[in-house]
């Protein structure tokens, strides 16, 4: 178990892209945590549509100005992650019950694995309805998703 001393959380994800869905839930949590890990997860059996330097560059960009956000990128489990930078939370969001449904299995599993407790956090009604796979759909279509992601990416 860890020595307890700061609140630190990790926020993981492939965000590609980034979404205005992720901004909210890291902004509402920023009160919560002394500090938040954004970690990218990197699966070498996903294709991705942005490199993981792009990705980095545009969380880098959108929290640029938040001094208790840092971002990082890992493989592997995410507690293994967690266990390694000593972070004692994971941060997720939830837009509806299946991502409860589905998120709460990895949250049992995690704690039973590690003692590592996940914090959820409902998304905003504003942005329940933006997923990551939606807007890469938008962007290969030639569609217009500028109002989903924050100005970093544009």
């Amino acid at each position: 178990m860890f020595t307890r001393y700061m609140k630190k959380a990790v926020f993981p994800g492939s965000f590609d892209p980034i979404t205005l869905g992720h901004v909210d839930i890291i902004k509402r949590a920023l009160p919560l945590f002394d500090e938040i890990i954004i970690a990218i997860g990197i699966n070498a059996d996903k294709k991705y549509m942005f490199s993981l330097s792009e990705r980095i560059n545009y969380l880098k960009k959108t929290f640029a100005k938040e001094s208790k956000i840092s971002i990082d990128s890992y493989e592997g489990l995410t507690v293994n992650y967690c266990q390694k930078i000593n972070a004692a939370f994971i941060l997720r969001g939830l837009r509806n019950p299946a991502d409860f449904e589905f998120e709460k299995a990895i949250a049992v599993t995690n704690r039973k694995l590690s003692g590592i407790e996940t914090v959820f956090l409902l998304t905003s009604a504003e942005t329940s309805f933006i997923s990551s796979s939606i807007v890469r759909d938008i962007i290969r279509n030639g569609g217009d998703a500028s109002t989903l992601m924050p100005e970093a990416i544009l």
